[in-house]
């Protein structure tokens, strides 16, 4: 089989390149020929911005129940290793496919299509995930973004003065992933300082930091001089993540997470999925804004 094709969208002011394997953006490069995201150097994360479909996270024992049998998928399941298929492409857009194949329809009885639409203008790349549901069953999904941005973002000299800013206050506690990455049902008191989280490698050595009812849309990651946006209008569940010591964050809208330990449900019941009809289709967006810090 070919190498997967990498395909570049660009406007005035930034270029993006994403590959068929996955759909995965791999390079988002600004006028100055900067990329603002992870390379992914394997010494730390292979991954540069995979997408997380049709589950994000882990299931407990690996396995989902419907329909009275069990299935297995792998954490954030199997989109980001599967080979998508172009089905537009223009200068500034970009629509990658994917349909279930033989491998897929081992361990996933549910008929869909997912359409990846990517769109580009001046500084701000749009991606929106759209599920159909192709088949006479109710399909259940969850859906997760998942872009690693450089840290020191370009422009910066360090990574100590770096934060989030959040576009609302966020008093409520988080949530952290147990040793067999499930979410821990004991709540952890926010380290958030009303809208602003200062960044540091402490905040990640029990793994990511899980907002799962964040009251923002719209994040902002920045340094002194830099800064990227990251807006999520509709994805109700956020997390922050890296592996100390690397050079990268990540910023994760989901809809959807790990299951709960304990959690012994069926998929459709899994927190955070959405049910679609037959013949219905729903979507997941969010846009990365790149440029000076504010």
């Amino acid at each position: 089989m070919a190498a997967p094709a990498l395909h570049r969208i660009e406007s005035e002011g930034l270029a993006a390149e994403i590959s068929e394997a996955g759909a995965e953006l791999v390079r988002l490069v600004d006028h100055a020929g900067a990329d603002w995201l992870w390379n992914g150097d394997p010494a730390f994360w292979s991954g540069r911005a995979p997408l997380l479909f049709p589950i994000v996270g882990t299931l407990a024992g690996g396995r989902f129940h419907s329909g009275g049998r069990a299935y297995t998928l792998p954490r954030h399941g199997f989109a980001r290793h599967s080979r998508f298929v172009c089905t537009e492409a223009a200068g500034d857009r970009l629509t990658l496919s994917l349909v279930p194949d033989a491998a897929i329809r081992e361990n996933w009885p549910f008929d869909f299509r997912l359409d990846m639409r990517f769109s580009i203008a001046g500084p701000t790349l749009s991606v929106v995930a759209e599920v159909t549901n192709s088949g006479s069953d109710r399909l259940p999904v969850s859906f997760g973004f998942h872009p690693a941005f450089r840290w020191p973002l370009p422009g910066e000299a360090d990574r100590s003065s770096h934060e989030i800013a959040f576009d609302q206050d966020e008093p409520a506690s988080v949530r952290r992933l147990d040793r067999d990455g499930l979410v821990d049902p004991a709540t952890r008191p926010t380290p958030i300082l009303g809208r602003r989280l200062p960044l540091d490698d402490g905040l990640f050595l029990d793994d990511a930091l899980i907002l799962d009812r964040p009251a923002s849309r719209r994040v902002t990651f920045r340094g002194r001089h830099s800064a990227v946006r990251v807006d999520f209008p509709d994805m109700p569940h956020l997390a922050f993540w890296t592996k100390p010591g690397a050079r990268f964050l990540c910023v994760e809208p989901w809809h959807g997470h790990s299951d709960p330990a304990g959690f012994d449900g069926s998929i459709e019941e899994k927190p955070g999925t959405i049910l679609i009809e037959p013949g219905k289709r729903h979507e997941f967006a969010m846009q990365i804004t790149i440029g000076q810090a504010g």
